[in-house]
């Protein structure tokens, strides 16, 4: 790459589901012969939001002091950015807007997790599926995402086409392309997410087709693994690099909340 290499969608271990510390992805970063990395562990919500998936209100300085200090520590060998992946869900917008004025963040991704009280993408409930008609699903999914770029709270969409993590996929398409509109029209950029690569859909995030019509519209892609372990840091990064620059997507960053690239 001619710009320096980012691992931007990564969590730790204060939103109840990752191991290893701030250091040690950023070890691993350094490792994988990546530029910086950008921490976007899961915001705070109400407390009857998703509880056990995600850090405290209380916890939130915790987790900023760990990433400044993994910052001190790895001055001068690897950049390290503050973020975090937030919630679109509708009635929370105020509560995620006072929250991210709390502290200078480096980028923030809004994603989709629930259709509802539907956690889709949890493993738990995934029979849900089984009760649902796709094209549906992904018609209200895809609202939900307009609605997360209209909101003018984040930098990038998470995760684009989510709800395919098992392998149900949209069945048309339509309501993505219209999405992809809404984002590129709001200026936001996409988390090119490897995490995908993972799971049992076995594709990255947004989809081959998604990440063509997307550049075709002159969304930007922030480079993400969505590591929960320190050995996911750049997962698959030479695969997305290489499908991004087969459609010739632009690769971005973000700090200070101004994109670069």
């Amino acid at each position: 790459m001619t710009s320096p290499l980012f691992d931007s969608h990564m969590h730790t271990p204060l939103c109840g589901h990752a191991t290893g510390t701030p250091r040690e992805y950023a070890q691993a970063a350094l490792d994988a012969g990546l530029s910086g990395v950008c921490f976007t562990d899961h915001i705070p919500m109400p407390a009857w939001y998703d509880a056990p998936w995600r850090m405290r209100r209380d916890q939130l300085g915790e987790y900023v002091g760990n990433v400044l200090e993994a910052r001190a520590v790895f001055q001068g060998r690897l950049e390290v950015r503050l973020g975090l992946e937030a919630d679109f869900h509708p009635g929370t917008e105020r509560y995620v807007a006072e929250l991210l004025e709390t502290y200078d963040w480096d980028y923030v991704i809004g994603s989709v997790h629930y259709l509802g009280a539907w956690g889709f993408d949890n493993p738990e409930y995934v029979d849900e599926y089984g009760a649902r008609d796709l094209g549906s699903l992904y018609r209200h999914y895809y609202v939900l995402v307009e609605g997360a770029a209209r909101t003018g709270l984040f930098d990038a969409i998470g995760h684009l086409d989510l709800p395919k993590k098992f392998g149900h996929r949209d069945p048309d398409g339509y309501a993505a392309l219209h999405a992809l509109d809404v984002i590129a029209e709001r200026g936001l950029s996409l988390d090119f997410n490897t995490a995908g690569w993972r799971k049992p859909v076995a594709e990255a995030y947004p989809a081959p087709d998604l990440t063509r019509a997307a550049a075709e519209r002159g969304i930007g892609f922030v480079l993400g693994s969505d590591a929960h372990r320190p050995e996911e840091v750049g997962y698959h990064f030479t695969e997305a690099i290489k499908e991004l620059r087969d459609v010739d997507a632009r690769i971005v960053t973000y700090q200070g909340r101004v994109r670069h690239g």
